[in-house]
């Protein structure tokens, strides 16, 4: 289990409370955890929005509050504006908003003015989170700027895509074209890998008149290696935190959330970052993954994360900065440490890292950057001084994790039969 950060070279804000955002229903979510522990640690009173008073997060010791606020991502905006500024009140005091997801992102974003003064947030241009969060919107930024990206196409008839298949070399990648439908309209269920013309053109035929869909080239796992980047950006949009490191395994396999990752130092891959960053102007908290494709020597970007990522404890610098405990430090007026990141660490998100180990089994991808043996582990539930969210996660892990072996087994069945998977 990794340390305990009893002490670190700086002291946090602790008059300013933090609130951890997200919309939609999904209760086991371990980033949400580690943001309260992270901050809590540190002594900033923390306070969250969760489905029910009994998911792991409303479980902490370091959470001085859980508003119970049931949504599902796809309500109206001003509803969940007149939501936050009832949460605000009730806190009584400015705190920092902590997004874990695209919507609670994009929303803080976009309305900027009613949430100001009552919350702190970094100050972002109001769409770009929104076009960074879609598909089609980051394809765009990376043509436009010159960071590689695989080939894309959006349709936007049936026509279209048969006349793609007509010229496309498979297999192919399919996926929601824009983050917001994922919820309400979801052409895919996720990363979508087509082996076949036969398989797009009959999966195609339930995507409707206008098919929310990008559909990209597939990058080979065999000749790929999987890389994240998370990092922290002032209103100069200048990096106060950068980490990078290696994905080891995800779930669902090669397209889902990480299940298994080492800190690894990677100062190309940061400097792409930060150019990036610094040329779209975007301030605040990133999530980046991108896949180094061996066949070119270019990593390519898959997905622009506007906020904080679920594996975000993965990284810390030897100065105890994280890039959450760098927000609260920036936005409160105090100054971040610098330090190297801790090159080495793993991380593990045990519910979901067996599934995932057993689907990577076959599956001839390698991590050869992936250090052999860890410096030290994180774990994303179990934690010594907090183990009531672990707790809490076993007892409600039961039958989602059935749910997730029935989901490869699936996956494994697709893929042999009618030419398409979901990765």
């Amino acid at each position: 289990m990794a340390r305990r950060t009893s002490s670190v070279p700086f002291e946090a804000e602790r008059a300013v409370p933090a609130l951890i955002v997200k919309f939609g229903g999904y209760p086991l979510h371990h980033g949400g955890v580690g943001a309260i522990r992270s901050l809590g640690r540190l002594g900033v009173p923390m306070y969250a929005i969760t489905e029910d008073r009994y998911t792991p997060a409303a479980a902490s010791r370091y959470l001085t509050r859980a508003f119970v606020w049931p949504t599902t991502g796809t309500e109206e905006p001003g509803r969940l504006v007149e939501g936050l500024i009832r949460i605000g009140r009730r806190i009584g005091r400015p705190a920092v908003l902590v997004p874990t997801d695209e919507e609670a992102a994009v929303l803080i974003a976009e309305h900027q003015h009613e949430l100001a003064g009552r919350f702190l947030f970094p100050p972002v241009e109001s769409g770009l989170p929104r076009r960074l969060a879609s598909k089609q919107g980051l394809h765009e930024l990376c043509v436009e700027h010159g960071i590689a990206s695989p080939s894309a196409a959006f349709p936007q008839t049936y026509g279209d895509i048969v006349a793609f298949a007509e010229k496309a070399v498979f297999p192919v990648v399919a996926k929601n074209r824009e983050a917001f439908v994922r919820r309400s309209r979801p052409a895919v269920n996720g990363t979508t890998r087509i082996a076949t013309r036969e398989g797009l053109l009959a999966l195609a035929r339930d995507w409707g008149e206008q098919p929310g869909v990008i559909l990209q080239e597939y990058l080979p796992r065999e000749e790929a290696e999987d890389w994240i980047v998370h990092a922290y950006f002032d209103r100069d949009s200048a990096p106060l935190a950068m980490f990078t490191g290696v994905k080891v395994r995800s779930w669902p396999p090669h397209a889902g959330m990480t299940a298994n990752a080492y800190v690894v130092d990677n100062p190309e891959l940061a400097d792409l970052a930060a150019r990036f960053i610094k040329q779209i102007g975007f301030t605040g908290v990133i999530d980046l993954d991108l896949r180094f494709d061996r066949r070119d020597g270019q990593y390519k970007l898959l997905d622009f994360n506007p906020r904080m990522g679920a594996q975000f404890r993965l990284f810390e610098n030897e100065s105890g900065v994280d890039v959450v405990r760098a927000m609260h430090l920036d936005l409160t007026g105090r100054p971040v440490p610098e330090g190297e990141q801790r090159a080495g660490h793993r991380y593990i998100v045990e519910n979901i890292d067996l599934p995932a180990l057993l689907a990577y089994r076959r599956s001839g991808y390698t991590t050869p950057h992936a250090p052999t043996r860890a410096s030290g582990t994180e774990l994303a539930w179990l934690a010594g001084d907090d183990p009531l969210p672990f707790l809490t996660m076993l007892a409600r892990f039961v039958r989602p994790g059935a749910v997730h072996l029935h989901q490869l087994w699936r996956t494994q069945r697709r893929g042999n039969g009618n030419g398409s998977a979901t990765k």
